[in-house]
């Protein structure tokens, strides 16, 4: 698991020291870039949110109750914890996305102006952008999907959150299906995780360095929430099987009278 979390930050790393960007590297309007919108898709919410349920369900068939249980609170914690520390470092870093960089070079956007408006003018003013983009002698054209997608898109760059989010839960479920025995899925997830860094990239979301530290925080969460809930489950189990006594035992007594 640690030798796969290594490869996965070895790309980013690569093109961060070659100072090299995926951005504008494909055609924005074809099928190819359409595919990355659905695999990029699989973070965002509300498929993130049926991305993590698959996960469970597929942990549930594979491993007992008691791992089950583990593995459930701590994919909870895990996600828990990418969420809020992605939410605070991104206003915190407050960097540009490479779209929006590349639209002021192209005379279209003014990247200080367009930060400083709020989420909704952010999306008003994205909109107009890429309308006058439609009419602007530029060799690049986006498809519908990848339109709606910069529409949307409209936060800071730092980190990214969908890598962070491919990243801790891929750590986490791997950790357990190879306890597990499952060599197959973890593989599959690992595989996953990479094709979201590179979307992120390739669509014009991220710079290397976001998908970089993602990559490195999204292991370290991991982990960290692997230690967390081995060291606290003895005691969850305790906790949970007294209510469950207690609650047969109440359960009991009213049926007897």
């Amino acid at each position: 698991m640690i030798f796969g979390w290594a490869i996965l930050a070895i790309i980013p790393a690569i093109l961060l020291l070659l100072n090299t960007s995926l951005f504008p590297l494909i055609k924005l309007d074809s099928t190819f870039a359409n595919l990355l919108f659905w695999l990029t898709s699989t973070g965002t919410a509300p498929y993130g949110v049926a991305t993590v349920l698959l996960v469970l369900l597929l942990g549930y068939r594979r491993l007992s109750k008691p791992q089950f249980m583990s593995f459930f609170l701590t994919i909870s914690l895990g996600m828990c914890t990418s969420l809020g520390l992605n939410s605070y470092l991104k206003p915190y870093f407050n960097e540009s996305r490479p779209n929006a960089v590349w639209l002021e070079s192209q005379y279209l956007l003014n990247t200080d102006n367009f930060y400083s408006l709020t989420k909704a003018e952010r999306k008003s003013e994205m909109s107009s952008t890429l309308d006058r983009l439609d009419y602007a002698n530029s060799e690049l054209t986006l498809s519908p999907l990848i339109k709606q997608h910069w529409k949307h898109e409209v936060g800071f760059a730092f980190p990214s959150g969908h890598t962070l989010f491919a990243l801790t839960l891929t750590m986490i479920a791997s950790y357990y299906l190879l306890l597990a025995g499952n060599l197959v899925l973890p593989g599959l997830l690992f595989v996953w995780s990479i094709g979201m860094g590179f979307s992120r990239m390739l669509l014009g979301m991220h710079w290397s360095q976001d998908v970089l530290a993602s990559t490195i925080l999204g292991g370290i969460i991991g982990l960290l929430s692997i230690l967390v809930i081995h060291k606290t489950f003895p005691y969850l189990s305790l906790i949970y099987s007294n209510l469950m006594e207690k609650r047969k035992k109440l359960t009991d007594t009213q049926y007897n009278e």
